[in-house]
């Protein structure tokens, strides 16, 4: 599953080649790696900055005008859906669309239990986020330390998924990038984990994976030989 996601976070870059209303169409596509559900941050570059002391060039500022939510993928272009800063100039031609080469910081939500197992889920976030950080592509939040975030602030896991709008003041919190959120569902009689990313930034649903879970026998369970067999 992780693997999966790795898949939706390449290190992109391109160009807004036109605007209309809410929709902005980007000169990157497939054979680039663009996959809909990414999140492009765009831009547009200013004044070149150099050196103070050999006037050397050495970048260009920036101006963040807001997001672009990728919809459809064509052959030689992508659709996606514009989300405006609230202040700011808008998009145009020729202003850049990326996806950052940094480190993606991120936070792993508590699991949403929707089985009603009763079963101890606590490592499932500890899991996910050593999973990613390995990956070396992502910066991820302790996860005890986004359970005492949202009980403090009285933000339940339901309520993120429900309500969007209340994911970026939390988000802006804990300086992320987007949230996963691990929920465990039943389908056709099997268990399942089912894992969402949510934009920390716009509150949107971006991008999702679900996996069928096997029950362990009592050989996996016993984790060292000098255990005792699992009774249960």
């Amino acid at each position: 599953m992780m693997d999966e996601f790795l898949k939706v976070f390449p290190a992109l870059e391109g160009l807004v080649v036109a605007v209309e209303g809410d929709r902005l169409y980007m000169d990157v596509s497939e054979k680039d790696g663009v996959r809909e559900g990414q999140e492009f941050t765009v831009f547009r570059k200013g004044e070149v900055f150099r050196h103070p002391l050999t006037q050397q060039p050495l970048g260009r500022y920036e101006q963040h005008l807001g997001h672009a939510q990728v919809r459809r993928v064509f052959p030689a272009y992508s659709e996606a859906h514009y989300v405006p800063l609230d202040s700011g100039p808008k998009a145009r031609p020729e202003d850049g669309v990326r996806i950052t080469r940094g480190r993606i910081r991120a936070a792993v939500m508590p699991v949403l239990d929707l089985t009603q197992s009763r079963a101890d889920l606590r490592r499932v976030p500890y899991m996910i986020a050593v999973a990613l950080e390995r990956s070396g592509r992502f910066l991820v939040t302790d996860p005890q330390r986004v359970t005492d975030l949202l009980a403090a602030e009285g933000v339940r896991v339901e309520a993120l998924l429900a309500s969007p709008e209340k994911v970026a003041p939390v988000g802006r919190k804990l300086e992320v990038a987007g949230w996963l959120v691990p929920v465990l569902l039943t389908r056709a009689g099997a268990t399942h984990l089912d894992v969402t990313w949510i934009s920390a930034i716009t509150g949107s649903a971006l991008f999702s994976q679900r996996r069928p879970l096997a029950r362990a026998g009592p050989a996996e369970e016993q984790r060292f030989p000098w255990e005792p067999p699992a009774a249960d």
